[in-house]
């Protein structure tokens, strides 16, 4: 079974030195809006592109999905 976007992003908490990447999962999961079921690339891009206050650019979110893919 696929695991979400969200649930793979979870991963990246919790790390000792923040990254880019560590940031944005604890900015994901602190967000109640976010679309915590979804495992489609449009719906997530539109939904940070318009939404999300907390993500200075989406190549950390393209990066991060290319890993989602690989990965899953």
């Amino acid at each position: 079974m696929k695991r979400s976007f969200y649930h793979y992003i979870q991963t990246f908490r919790g790390k000792l030195k923040q990254t880019d990447e560590s940031i944005l999962a604890e900015n994901i999961f602190n967000d109640m809006q976010f679309p915590k079921q979804s495992e489609n690339y449009d719906e997530i891009s539109h939904y940070l592109e318009t939404n999300a206050y907390y993500i200075p650019n989406m190549d950390i979110f393209d990066t991060l999905w290319e890993l989602y893919i690989e990965n899953n």
